[in-house]
């Protein structure tokens, strides 16, 4: 089996919840309709085997919000289809981030200290941002990483390849698409 993932694994969906609103947003959005249904099949191994599933998302200047406001407010033609098919779980954590970083300036890191997490599966958008410096940041903390290669969209394949290639290559991480080798 390939490496098992076990009570000390979550998976942290990153900056799925978007209004796709923004220079280049209708490329990533395409990209991520791309991934959608590996997202849904991570999401559903991850409820089947117990995982944690924590949602990190940028605020859009919203501080104060939680899930349904923050997808109230990223609702529009272009992000509906996508906010429908990935949207939290009633037992899913979900936490806001000010900046790229999951880590940077959130509870992220004691959540996964009180949940007694070594590994982090990390899927969502941009790769080559966000998902990147998410990884940089769980790498220097010491986390094993699992980053498939079909659960990350970036607005350019060109830049989503390199920053797989640098997760690979410098932090470590599993690239494989989902579901992983070996796994039943």
């Amino acid at each position: 089996m390939y490496r098992a993932f076990n009570e000390n694994t979550a998976v942290l969906f990153i900056d799925l919840i978007n209004d796709f609103h923004f220079d280049r947003g209708d490329k990533l959005i395409i990209h991520t309709e791309n991934i959608l249904p590996h997202i849904m099949q991570l999401k559903r191994f991850a409820k089947h085997h117990a995982l944690p599933i924590i949602y990190i998302n940028d605020h859009f200047g919203l501080w104060q919000a939680g899930p349904r406001q923050l997808m109230d407010y990223c609702r529009n033609d272009r992000s509906n289809e996508v906010i429908k098919t990935v949207q939290p779980d009633e037992k899913d954590y979900f936490l806001i981030k000010p900046h790229h970083s999951a880590f940077y300036q959130t509870p992220l890191k004691s959540l996964l200290q009180d949940l007694e997490i070594t590994q982090l599966i990390l899927a969502g958008v941009a790769g080559d941002i966000c998902i990147l410096f998410t990884a940089q940041d769980a790498y220097i903390s010491g986390y094993t990483l699992h980053i498939p290669e079909n659960c990350i969209a970036s607005n350019e394949k060109r830049g989503n390849d390199y920053a797989l290639y640098l997760m690979r290559s410098v932090m470590k991480a599993k690239t494989d698409p989902f579901p992983f080798p070996g796994m039943s």
